[in-house]
């Protein structure tokens, strides 16, 4: 059985919200903070868009033994190998960004050319290798 759970409010909601408000407790007792952990976040993905976590670490063209260590908190990856998780579980710009703020790595970035490439391919559905070859076709880094 699937557990739904409700959507969490953009940002630029909460940002406004707060920017608003004339009592700065009342506004922190009505949002709790919301700070997870990636296995928690990871977990939390697989189940909502019912994704198996070993072809998701296929998907992700990442060591198997080192994909699982990441899943279960043993690992702490570096931002190239969340963003490979985020293109092999398809995730959108917004979870990828949750995604690598739960990892404790920066945010992809648009003013940052390299990053720019990757929020394009991840808009256009591309995939890693197709996102890797973009990147190298514009002299930037590949993700992998």
């Amino acid at each position: 059985m699937q557990t739904i759970r409700p959507a969490e409010p953009l940002t630029e909601d909460l940002m406004g919200e707060l920017l608003e408000t004339e009592d700065v407790q009342g506004y922190l007792d009505g949002h709790p903070s919301i700070k997870r952990t990636l296995p928690e976040y990871l977990k939390q993905l697989l189940e909502e868009k019912e994704l198996v976590r070993s072809r998701v670490v296929r998907e992700s063209d990442l060591n198997e033994t080192y994909g699982y260590q990441i899943f279960t908190g043993q690992r702490n990856p570096s931002r190239d190998k969340v963003l490979q998780l985020a293109f092999g579980m398809k995730l959108s710009i917004r979870e990828s960004n949750r995604l690598l703020q739960a990892a404790g790595v920066n945010t992809l970035y648009p003013k940052d050319r390299r990053d720019a490439i990757i929020l394009f391919c991840m808009n256009k559905g591309y995939s890693l290798q197709q996102t890797n070859a973009e990147l190298y076709r514009r002299a930037e880094e590949t993700i992998c």
